[in-house]
């Protein structure tokens, strides 16, 4: 099992190639084909190109199209499941690894430390809140690996819409705005990452701005 790991316990790394993609997808194959479909290529673009897939270690939905995809196609894959979806038999049989740890919070500190960058596919909650807290740790100067939104079939689009309106009412700043990258096709999922440039960490400069003007 592994310990109560928290992201004040880490320390930026220096950004180096990108050798492991943290995944965030839907426990659920969705309404439509196309996300599985799409969910399959993102896996097969992966395996192709060497990288390994870290996502939350389970057997169903988009989770498990990608994981029998990667290992299909001969790519290596390492789960983070807390014991309790491992006690409900939602587990991976299949991964070349496969950590069980004690809770949420956990598995996405783990998840965090063993990505190098990360992507969310199509998603309900959880998705979300994996994707969130990735960037919330960019904001907060304490990570700076890319993140991206896969947007499927136009799944996403709402959510970009609420996240440009979130700059304009001065709840969100614009540079944490644009940390989060998005496109619609796998093929170009891994260059946009790869091209992500490391921003300058200015977390100190806004903390220090909101405490004189309340406000973005």
């Amino acid at each position: 099992m592994g310990k109560s790991a928290t992201f004040a316990d880490m320390k930026i790394p220096e950004r180096k190639k990108i050798a492991a993609v943290g995944v965030f997808c839907g426990s659920s194959v969705g309404a439509d084909e196309v996300y599985a479909r799409v969910a399959a290529e993102t896996a097969a673009v992966l395996a192709e190109a060497g990288i390994t897939m870290v996502y939350g270690g389970g057997n169903i939905g988009l989770m498990g199209v990608m994981a029998d995809e990667m290992l299909r196609r001969g790519g290596r894959v390492v789960g983070v499941i807390p014991e309790q979806l491992l006690a409900k038999e939602l587990a991976h049989k299949g991964v070349q690894q496969m950590h069980v740890v004690d809770g949420m919070n956990t598995r996405k500190a783990l998840i965090w430390e063993l990505s190098d960058a990360f992507v969310a596919l199509p998603g309900g909650y959880g998705t979300l809140d994996e994707i969130f807290e990735m960037l919330t740790q960019f904001q907060l100067g304490i990570s700076d690996k890319p993140c991206a939104l896969l947007n499927v079939n136009g799944y996403y689009d709402l959510l970009v819409k609420q996240l440009d309106y979130f700059v304009q009412e001065r709840f969100l700043r614009k540079e944490h705005r644009d940390h989060l990258l998005v496109c619609s096709d796998p093929a170009n999922l891994l260059p946009l990452l790869i091209s992500a440039g490391t921003l300058e960490n200015t977390s100190q400069d806004w903390i220090e701005a909101l405490k004189t003007h309340n406000r973005y």
